[in-house]
C-alpha cells in the first residue's frame, strides 16, 4: 500500500512537468515582452500570409498582456496534467498534433489579423479530454470527460461568437476544439481502453497503471 501511494504521488508529479515547463516558456516570453516595453503580435497568426506562417509554432507563446496569460495559464496546467496523467503513453503525441492542427487551421481559415494566445490549446485538450472519454465509452474515462465539462463547460461559449468581430480569436478556440476532437477519434484505440470481460465481473477501477512497467524507486 505504502508503495502504490509512493508510486501515484511520482505519477501526479510526472504529469505536472511538461505542461508546467511549456507554461514556464510562455510566462517567460511575457516577462520578457513587458520588461522591454514590447510588442510581440507579429510572432502570432496571421491567416494566409507568409509573415504568420512562423505563429503557428509561436502564436500559443505570445499573450496581450497579463491578464491574457493569466486566463490561459490555469486551464492550461490543469487540462495538460490530466492528459499526461491519464493518458501517459500518448499525451506527447496528442499535445503535438492538436498543437499543429490548431495552429496550421488557423491560418488557413480565420479574420485577417494577428492571432495570440494559447487559447486554441486549452480548447484542444478539452475536446480531446471530453470526446476521448465518450468515444471510449469507459467509465473512468467518461468520468473525467464529465469533470472536464463541470470545471470548463463555460468554454463551450466561447467557440462562436454573438458577431465576427470580437477582441478575442474565437477561431483559435473553434480550430482548437475541434483538433481535439479529430485527435481523440485518431488515438482512440490508443492508450488507456475498456476491459474486455462479462459485464457480470466487470468492475470499472481504472488501471491507472497499465501504461507503466513498474513503480520507480
Amino acid at each position: 500500500m505504502h508503495d502504490d501511494l509512493k508510486f501515484e504521488r511520482k505519477r501526479i508529479l510526472y504529469s505536472t512537468v511538461f505542461p508546467l515547463f511549456i507554461l514556464f516558456l510562455m510566462f517567460t516570453v511575457r516577462l520578457v515582452e513587458s520588461l522591454e516595453n514590447g510588442d510581440w503580435h507579429f510572432l502570432g497568426v496571421k491567416p494566409l500570409s507568409l509573415e504568420g506562417l512562423p505563429g503557428i509554432i509561436t502564436a500559443p507563446f505570445i499573450h496581450a498582456d497579463w491578464g491574457h496569460w493569466a486566463a490561459n495559464a490555469g486551464p492550461f496546467l490543469v487540462l495538460g496534467s490530466v492528459l499526461f496523467y491519464v493518458y501517459s503513453d500518448i499525451a506527447l503525441k496528442v499535445f503535438i498534433w492538436i498543437y499543429l492542427l490548431s495552429g496550421v487551421w488557423l491560418w488557413f481559415g480565420a479574420r485577417d489579423a494577428w492571432h495570440i494566445g494559447a487559447s486554441g490549446l486549452v480548447y484542444g485538450l478539452a475536446s480531446f479530454l471530453f470526446f476521448s472519454g465518450i468515444i471510449r465509452n469507459y467509465v473512468p474515462l467518461i468520468a473525467v470527460s464529465l469533470l472536464v465539462t463541470f470545471l470548463y463547460g463555460g468554454l463551450f461559449w466561447g467557440l462562436i461568437p454573438m458577431k465576427w468581430q470580437v477582441e478575442y480569436s474565437w477561431e483559435a478556440h473553434l480550430w482548437g476544439a475541434l483538433a481535439g476532437m479529430i485527435v481523440a477519434m485518431v488515438f482512440r484505440k490508443e492508450g488507456p481502453q475498456k476491459r474486455s470481460i462479462p459485464d457480470e465481473e466487470e468492475d470499472n477501477e481504472f488501471d491507472f497503471y497499465e501504461d507503466w512497467d513498474s513503480p520507480m524507486s
